[in-house]
């Protein structure tokens, strides 16, 4: 099994990847502790966030391999690329293109791009894509993955946007791999006052809401 392979299987383990928007490696470092003792260890961190590459530099060494960091809002294979350079184990656009896969791939490492219709969906994993994100998730709903699956049962599809505690497990029911979560986890609140006790908690909330959704989907 490649690298690309095992770290795929990771971001769709515990089903939760954790979209992070922090202002400071500091901040960022305080909110992966979190998320890691809530149960998540997947972590996006996303270009939005002032001095991503430095964030992301910082926070693979810290983190070990305890936690999996890679870089979200990419949208060019040069960015893909220094990303990679800075320590970022997976690669998450919002939009698809074949370049940010080739990036990834070169590096043996996922790519996660965007897609909102069937066509963009379907190219997208012609082109190689490990996952596919379905963004703005909530713009659609749930059930769209239900109605993209039917015809395109092939796909590997994940959420973005729309996905909080009252939507998660239909996310998972209607065939999500595995679900980004942005400020519904890390929330701005959270952020603003440094309670990182709120996001452990909101952390472990969300790795039991996909365990008993899978297991109602499996039984």
């Amino acid at each position: 099994m490649s690298n690309r392979e095992i770290l795929c299987r990771r971001m769709c383990d515990k089903g939760v990847v954790a979209v992070v928007r922090a202002s400071s490696s500091e901040q960022l470092l305080g909110v992966c502790r979190a998320l890691l003792a809530g149960g998540v260890d997947c972590i996006e961190i996303t270009m939005t966030t002032p001095n991503a590459l430095e964030v992301i530099s910082r926070c693979r060494p810290e983190l070990g391999d305890e936690a999996l960091i890679g870089v979200g809002s990419v949208l060019s294979a040069e960015t893909a690329r220094s990303a990679i350079e800075a320590g970022a184990q997976f690669v998450v656009s919002p939009i698809f293109k074949p370049e940010l896969i080739e990036a990834a791939h070169a590096a043996d490492l996922p790519c996660v791009p965007g897609a909102f219709t069937p066509t963009e969906a379907q190219l997208a994993h012609e082109a190689g894509a490990d996952i596919v994100k379905v963004f703005p998730g909530g713009a659609v709903g749930p059930k769209y993955l239900k109605d993209l699956l039917g015809p395109l049962p092939h796909l590997k599809l994940t959420p973005t946007g729309g996905v909080d505690l009252d939507t998660a497990a239909d996310w998972i029911a209607n065939g999500a791999c595995t679900l980004g979560i942005g400020s519904a986890l890390v929330t701005k609140k959270a952020l603003a006052s440094g309670d990182m006790s709120e996001i452990k908690h909101l952390a472990s909330q969300y790795v039991d809401i996909v365990a008993e959704a899978r297991s109602r989907k499996a039984g």
